[in-house]
């Protein structure tokens, strides 16, 4: 069974999905949206990455969202909201404040749908979506994304190494340091160089470039990819009429104010279900087997 329903689906589906919510969390930066996207963002991270999407939120992602929020009151003195004054003279207002913290909010919220997307997207949904499209890039692209957590495994296998000899960047002072460190990326270079001869050579014994050479493909578009299809459809086309109507319109400055629209709790219940999509069929998997394992 997969841990992660939806990762299971269509490459199409999850990529449909996934440049839509990543599109809207760029473009909309009305507070509802950004708290869901960044509710529904954080949660599906853990699902994917468990205990080390909380390592990362609280070493790398909170940091971050203290420190663009505070960056952006010391140089944007817009606003009409003055709570105090800086000793050079410039005015601190309330609104240069919240715009900092919902562009850090919008910033983490991106980084993390993109480390959803990594996690979901591998490198043959890659290339099954764009082989044909683009087949040179979609091969350079798919190469990178399998290249880099590579050469990650094998830098620590290398430093590990290294280190049962006493040659790791730990072991002396500065300069042996340095000099241990240079050793190591030597090893990783020879090692990228030699596995790039490996890979060319086993693209050409299977036929890479030649005409009329074929693609095996284990992925199918069946009845539930195409109900995923329609939802999601469903969920965008509302998202873009309520963005049409203004009922995402939010502004900073010079006041805060927000547009509020008959039809704005439709458009926002819109929004949360297309960012919670991946969450609830996991939900729905995991009640379907719960059931079925009561009934055993």
């Amino acid at each position: 069974m997969n841990k992660d329903t939806f990762s299971g689906f269509h490459p199409a589906v999850n990529m449909l999905y996934f440049t839509a919510i990543i599109g809207f969390s760029m473009f909309f930066m009305h507070p509802i949206t950004l708290a869901v996207s960044l509710f529904c963002a954080f949660t599906y991270s853990f699902c994917l990455n468990g205990k080390k999407m909380v390592r990362t939120g609280l070493l790398f992602m909170l940091p971050m969202l203290i420190i663009t929020a505070i960056l952006n009151p010391l140089f944007n003195h817009r606003g009409a909201t003055i709570l105090a004054y800086f000793p050079n003279g410039n005015p601190l207002t309330l609104e240069s404040i919240m715009f900092g913290v919902a562009t850090a909010i919008m910033l983490i919220t991106v980084i993390s749908w993109f480390a959803c997307f990594n996690k979901v997207m591998t490198s043959d949904k890659f290339v099954y979506l764009f082989g044909r499209i683009i087949p040179a890039l979609s091969l350079i692209l798919s190469m990178a994304l399998r290249f880099v957590p590579r050469f990650r495994e094998q830098i620590k296998i290398v430093s590990n190494a290294q280190k049962c000899i006493g040659r790791d960047v730990s072991n002396g002072n500065i300069f042996r340091k340095i000099r241990h460190g240079l050793k190591i990326l030597s090893i990783m270079t020879t090692w990228a160089l030699e596995n790039s001869i490996e890979t060319a050579d086993s693209m050409k014994a299977r036929g890479y470039g030649l005409p009329g050479r074929t693609a095996f493909s284990i992925f199918r578009f069946d009845k539930r990819d195409l109900w995923a299809l329609i939802y999601i459809l469903a969920c965008v086309a509302i998202v873009i009429t309520g963005a049409a109507i203004g009922a995402y319109h939010f502004r900073y400055f010079p006041t805060i104010r927000g547009e509020w629209t008959c039809g704005a709790i439709v458009v926002f219940a819109a929004y949360f279900a297309l960012a919670a999509f991946p969450l609830i069929v996991n939900i729905k998997e995991d009640l379907t087997w719960a059931r079925i394992e009561s009934k055993t």
